[in-house]
């Protein structure tokens, strides 16, 4: 027996026991011993690194508890990695490489957005299911053109529509925004300015940084200077703490926003000063040891905090999105109902296309038109006190 707790393999057994019956009820074949060969394309190095290792840590953990939980018969999950290097040409051609093998059942992708947008046409001709982390919109749509792409992250318009809402029960009216470049950052500010426009809140000033940036102060000065009662971040975590601390050092007394990028670490480590009482809007799982597991799904979402932590020394909010891009490709390979030995790409695609889960992350619904599956429940606000985030309220 593995280290993973009894409790986490017995829920893990229960959560696909449903998927691992229908698979065999629908598809009427025996299951094989033939592994579940998964791909993944991280960014293990390069700019985007930090959050790409930890996808990795959450991948290895995730197939290690499904592996030991029994839930798939006597099959086995395997993982090929692929370092892209966070960049975009290397990353299509790791996936060429595996769209290549056979024996790959499908793709996980990184956070990196533009990696995941530059594949997408690939992946289609090559008809190889992806499930990408990354958070634009351009990932999965338009759909017609992005049939085998899948995605798991926070979506800009339910993080923009929350953070909007959050302003309103602060009764903030004046506000500058300070976003990543890119195609997330731009329509992360997009959905922003929409919101604000339904809310009337006035933007009074935007700024950009670039992924590569680890001094944002200037783009932080100039939006002071034009006096916001609250400042927006909508970037990756490092970003986010660099200007947090940026705008504390310029005296900014008001409060901060983070949008669900700028989740990273539980623990805020030497930005904990200047994030003190920020608000960040992210999913529950990040906090849930502050909340009472009433359910099934909250239960497992707990027993996954403390495993990683336990594995791990810590916990990354993003974390859950690669566990839960491996529980529904697993799922899918169950119900799918393959011929031992063969990987049938287009029947896992047809069923991750319907694809509903209570995942770590929170619900989780795929559609025909909506390939975008974190649903807008799954996002709740979080508030920095005393060095880490804690549930609002």
């Amino acid at each position: 027996m593995s280290p993973i707790r009894s409790a986490s393999v017995a829920a893990l057994a229960s959560a696909v026991l449903a998927t691992t019956l229908t698979g065999c009820q629908f598809g009427g074949k025996q299951q094989d011993t033939n592994p579940i060969v998964i791909a993944a394309d991280l960014e293990l190095s390069g700019a985007s690194a930090p959050v790409g290792k930890v996808y990795q840590r959450a991948l290895e953990l995730k197939v290690e508890q499904l592996n030991s939980s029994g839930a798939l018969g006597a099959r086995k999950i395997e993982v090929r990695w692929k370092d892209n290097r966070s960049d975009a040409a290397e990353s299509l051609r790791n996936i060429n490489d595996f769209s290549g093998d056979s024996r790959v059942s499908a793709i996980i992708m990184g956070g990196c957005n533009e990696c995941a947008v530059g594949a997408a046409r690939t992946i289609g001709e090559k008809r190889v299911p992806t499930i990408a982390l990354a958070a634009s919109a351009a990932v999965t749509e338009p759909v017609a053109d992005r049939r085998y792409m899948f995605k798991l992250a926070p979506n800009a318009t339910d993080s923009a529509a929350a953070l909007t809402a959050e302003l309103g029960r602060h009764n903030i009216r004046k506000v500058a925004v300070l976003h990543s470049s890119g195609s997330y950052g731009e329509e992360g500010l997009a959905a922003l300015q929409r919101e604000f426009a339904k809310a009337d809140v006035k933007l009074l000033h935007a700024k950009a940084v670039r992924p590569t940036d680890t001094d944002v102060s200037g783009q932080v000065t100039d939006l002071l200077a034009k006096k916001p009662e609250a400042l927006i971040v909508w970037t990756p975590p490092e970003q986010a703490s660099l200007a947090a601390v940026s705008a504390r050092q310029a005296r900014f007394k008001g409060p901060l926003f983070f949008d669900a990028a700028a989740a990273g670490e539980l623990f805020l480590g030497a930005s904990s000063g200047s994030t003190e009482q920020a608000t960040l809007i992210f999913t529950q799982t990040m906090v849930i040891d502050d909340v009472i597991a009433t359910t099934p799904a909250k239960a497992a979402r707990r027993q996954w905090f403390q495993d990683y932590t336990a594995r791990f020394g810590g916990y990354h909010g993003s974390s859950s999105f690669a566990a839960d891009a491996v529980q529904l490709i697993a799922d899918a390979e169950l119900r799918a109902g393959s011929q031992a030995g063969t990987v049938d790409r287009d029947a896992l695609r047809d069923v991750l296309e319907t694809a509903q889960l209570d995942g770590l992350s929170g619900p989780i619904r795929m559609t025909p038109d909506n390939h975008s599956g974190l649903m807008p429940q799954a996002l709740t606000t979080l508030v920095a006190r005393g060095g880490r985030w804690r549930l609002a309220g």
